[in-house]
């Protein structure tokens, strides 16, 4: 992060546009080492906590993520934010932000390092904790146990049913933000809504976990999809009504307190479901093997609502209809023909935004699956903890 802070304006916006290999290169490193601390902080989760209170791992992981966002994005874009910023904090007008992308990196860089070199210096680990538990010995060995852990009955059908159980949010998480911001909202009153729910990330996993933190924490998860999923429904009638809000001064108050109601209960929704299934991931973990064991469900997990979304943003221009207007003989149909369109003094309009089909059909998809799986996945909570359990003995597996 630091080498980056001064390379980075470079990458994003040279003479030959952003760098993208040097970006995927740079956010590549970025995952793998975030994705290494993972494994140990959850495997931290089970070793310091007491079995009956393992489920409330869930709720430290989603509040420090809940503070880590709204530091690493709110607070960021508004701080980067000429117009917050001239608006808000200063009396005198500047060209830029109290903050840029470059301060930004290297100051965090620099506190991540001292932090992160602390621990290292200052935590020991318990020698009895340690003889308690089996590790292994090689990378080789760690990919091996991956794999037999992933073969067993019960946690290969829940990495089945978790990589499908999140289509159905997939357009309204990943697409909304996107075509608000299309539509003339600027992203960093966007970003400022997510102010007044801090207190309510931080408030909810505390609430939830009274629920999940018991043996049954799928019950919350499948209670919280239908609402999850008509909440998407009701993203995308925001997404319709927000051209026809008059907004040439700016939009109205009543237009932000409808976004953030409506986002506030998607918040109730999507950190029921959150906090349900990381308590479920560290009840059924094996402690013998716990980072392996829990962050090999969590990524699975992860990876479950990010493949939609990725599909999700590379679909929606596939369902989008446009004609050129103002240049006959021509059309929008892709980049170049666009192109073309406004060279040829026309002008491309959407008759049909393939957001809202995208929507309705992810909704459908999302009813389909809590209808038919949805019952299935809760019973996966009632499957004995032998099912779950990792009998390991040298130079064999599950």
């Amino acid at each position: 992060m630091v080498f980056l802070s001064y390379t980075v304006d470079d990458l994003l916006g040279g003479d030959h546009g952003p760098d993208m290999l040097a970006l995927t290169t740079t956010f590549f490193l970025f995952e793998f080492l975030a994705a290494t601390q993972d494994v140990a902080v959850d495997g931290w989760a089970l070793t310091m906590l007491s079995r009956e209170n393992v489920g409330y791992a869930s709720t430290c992981n989603s509040v420090g993520q809940t503070a880590g966002y709204f530091m690493g994005n709110v607070l960021f874009l508004a701080l980067e934010s000429k117009d917050f910023c001239n608006k808000y904090l200063r009396s005198t007008p500047q060209p830029n932000g109290l903050v840029t992308l470059p301060d930004f990196l290297f100051f965090w860089g620099t506190v991540f390092f001292f932090t992160t070199t602390l621990v290292a210096v200052l935590k020991k680990e318990n020698s009895a904790e340690r003889a308690n538990r089996e590790e292994t010995e090689s990378v080789k060995e760690a990919y091996s146990l991956l794999f037999s852990i992933i073969r067993m009955p019960a946690v290969l059908k829940f990495c089945l049913m978790i990589l499908t159980a999140k289509i159905g949010f997939s357009a309204a998480d990943a697409v909304t933000g996107l075509k608000l911001i299309e539509r003339g909202v600027p992203k960093e009153h966007l970003a400022l809504l997510a102010v007044p729910m801090v207190p309510l990330q931080i408030l909810l996993p505390l609430l939830i976990s009274k629920y999940t933190a018991g043996p049954k924490p799928l019950d919350v998860f499948h209670r919280a999809m239908p609402f999850r999923l008509l909440i998407g429904l009701e993203f995308a009638f925001l997404v319709w009504w927000t051209p026809h809000v008059s907004h040439e001064g700016g939009f109205p108050i009543y237009y932000y307190a409808a976004i953030l109601l409506s986002y506030a209960l998607h918040q109730v929704a999507l950190y029921s479901m959150f906090v349900a299934i990381m308590a479920f991931n560290a009840k059924v973990s094996d402690p013998l093997i716990g980072g392996t064991y829990m962050t090999l469900l969590n990524t699975v997990s992860n990876l479950g609502g990010n493949w939609p979304s990725t599909v999700a943003l590379w679909f929606v221009d596939h369902l989008t209809s446009k004609e050129c207007v103002g240049a006959e003989g021509q059309s929008c149909a892709d980049h170049d023909a666009a192109e073309l369109c406004v060279k040829l003094g026309g002008t491309c309009v959407t008759t049909l935004d393939g957001y809202f089909v995208e929507s309705v059909i992810c909704v459908v998809i999302g009813f389909c699956w809590w209808f038919f799986l949805g019952p299935s996945f809760k019973k996966l909570q009632d499957e004995r903890q032998s099912s779950w359990k990792c009998q390991r003995r040298r130079r064999s597996y599950c």
